[in-house]
C-alpha cells in the first residue's frame, strides 16, 4: 500500500494517482515486491529543514529525504520499505525553475526516493552514475523522458 500523506496547509497538490504510478514503475523496474508498503509525506520547508539537519547534520531545507524501513509487517508478511517526505514549495520552486509541471517535479522526486528506499545513493560517482541511469529509465517508464536529473 502507498500512504501519502499532505500536510493541509499547503497550497500545492498533486493528484495521488501520478505519485502512485511513480512508486510501482520504479518498484517495478528495480525488481522489488510490488505489494510493498511505503509512505509519502508532501510537507513544506520547514519539516524538511528540521529532519535534515536531525539526520544528516545539514541546516538547510531540501527536496526530498528518504527513511528506509524495510520492516515486515509481521501479520501480513508485507514489507515495509520506509518514508519519503518532499517539500512542496520546493519542488514548486524547482519545477518553476525547470520550465515544467510541478506534477513532473514531484514524480521525478518520488522516483529518487523509491530509489534511496532500496539502497541506491549517489554519494560516489559510480553511484550516482546507476542511480542516474535507473531515474531516467524509470522517468521514461512514465512519460517523462525529458525531465533533466539534477546533480
Amino acid at each position: 500500500m502507498i500512504n501519502i500523506n499532505t500536510d493541509p496547509g499547503l497550497s500545492q497538490s498533486v493528484k495521488q494517482p501520478l505519485l502512485e504510478r511513480a512508486v510501482i514503475t520504479a518498484l517495478e523496474q528495480q525488481g522489488a515486491a510490488p505489494e510493498t508498503d511505503l509512505t509519502i509525506v508532501l510537507t513544506g520547508d520547514d519539516q524538511l529543514r528540521s529532519l535534515n539537519r536531525e539526520y544528516l547534520g545539514i541546516d538547510a531545507p531540501t527536496d526530498v529525504l528518504s527513511f528506509p524501513a524495510s520492516e515486515t509487517d509481521p501479520e501480513t508478511g508485507t514489507l515495509y520499505l520506509g518514508d519519503i517526505l518532499i517539500s512542496a514549495p520546493r519542488a514548486a520552486s524547482q519545477a518553476e525553475q525547470a520550465g515544467h509541471s510541478l506534477e513532473a517535479e514531484v514524480q521525478l522526486l518520488v522516483v529518487h526516493g523509491v530509489l534511496h528506499l532500496l539502497g541506491h545513493d549517489h554519494a560516489a560517482q559510480d553511484e550516482k552514475r546507476r542511480m542516474w541511469e535507473a531515474q531516467a529509465r524509470i522517468l521514461e517508464a512514465i512519460g517523462l523522458p525529458d525531465l533533466v536529473v539534477r546533480e
